[in-house]
């Protein structure tokens, strides 16, 4: 059994994936990476192949018809053989020390029988086009190097997330919680964060910079025009993680906590996104969101409503949505996302 498995969701990725693939190779037969070609138009199944072909201990390919980032995920997960599972997209690569640090930890977790549910490591923006980077760590809300249960969670800080970026989990956890990403549809890292965490009773943080996340590309999902093109996706989204879970009954409080902060930070994306529109029947879905969220639970709203983040997205009038929009534009500047 292959120690950890990287899925790779490819769409129309012949330019740039080179660099994410090779950046995982150097893990050698002890890793499985998965290239999913999800209907890809250009020359990715072909590169894919090749690189197949040239790795075979290594490298298997999965083509499928185009269903979505989500559906890549999903097919990279069934078809998954290491202890543990990672998703890599194909614009972004791995931090070859940072890497060694993380397959000996993984191989020690293995070889002790004490295999954790989630491992959290470090990820950084690489926003190419100015060269900025932002490193986002985790030692203000954990401690390092040992395995830890929620109970262990140092505090909660709203706005700082645990993301797809810095989760590697253990697969058949995964497995064991029914993870099923929807189809054609963006921002569902959200959700393969999110869902899972319930189901995780041990994790371990390895203070490394081990995944380095591109921003900058022309068509990416996270751009501003696309997030605003794509409101409803990010709703659909935001609906489904209010409605996963009866937040009063998740145990620990730590975790508890956590995730309505998430929860928070994602509603709060949400309406921002739909203020900077400057859409009326945008600004009306969002509105309808937080209507239904206070109708269906109204303790969680009430939670997410006047959190510190919640409650500046609902300042009354025009002015209330340009201090929202402000403060959302200073988050994006400060974390380098966008």
């Amino acid at each position: 059994m292959k120690t950890i498995s990287f899925a790779i969701p490819c769409y129309n990725s012949e330019g740039y994936m080179d660099k994410c693939i090779q950046s995982l190779l150097p893990g050698g037969e002890d890793i499985e990476i998965i290239i999913v070609d999800d209907g890809s138009t250009d020359g990715t199944a072909r590169k894919a192949d090749e690189y197949a072909g040239k790795y075979p201990d290594i490298i298997k390919v999965i083509h499928q018809e185009n269903g979505g980032h989500g559906q890549a995920v999903n097919t990279g997960l069934a078809n998954a053989t290491g202890v543990y599972f990672k998703v890599v997209d194909s614009d972004d690569w791995v931090d070859a020390d940072a890497y060694k640090q993380v397959m000996s930890t993984l191989r020690s977790f293995i070889a002790d029988n004490t295999l954790v549910d989630m491992l959290l490591t470090n990820y950084v923006y690489e926003k190419v086009s100015t060269g900025h980077q932002r490193r986002m760590i985790y030692s203000l809300l954990f401690d390092t190097n040992r395995i830890m249960t929620w109970d262990d969670m140092k505090r909660n800080i709203r706005g700082f997330s645990i993301l797809m970026h810095s989760v590697t989990y253990r697969t058949e956890m995964l497995r064991a919680c029914n993870l099923q990403l929807p189809k054609h549809t963006f921002y569902v890292d959200n959700l393969f964060v999110f869902e899972p965490l319930p189901h995780v009773k041990t994790l371990y943080y390895l203070n490394v910079d081990f995944y380095r996340y591109y921003i900058g590309r022309d068509g990416q999902s996270v751009s501003e025009t696309n997030m605003i093109n794509r409101l409803d996706q990010q709703l659909y989204v935001n609906k489904r993680m209010f409605d996963d879970f009866d937040f009063s009954a998740i145990e620990p409080e730590h975790l508890r906590k956590y995730m309505l902060s998430y929860l928070e930070t994602i509603t709060v994306v949400s309406t921002s996104i739909a203020y900077i529109s400057n859409d009326p029947e945008k600004v009306a879905k969002v509105k309808k969101l937080w209507k239904y969220m206070k109708l269906k639970a109204p303790k969680t709203y009430r939670h997410i409503r006047w959190g510190v983040l919640g409650n500046a997205m609902n300042l009354p009038g025009k002015t209330g949505r340009k201090i929202s929009v402000k403060a959302y534009k200073l988050s994006q500047k400060f974390m380098g996302f966008n």
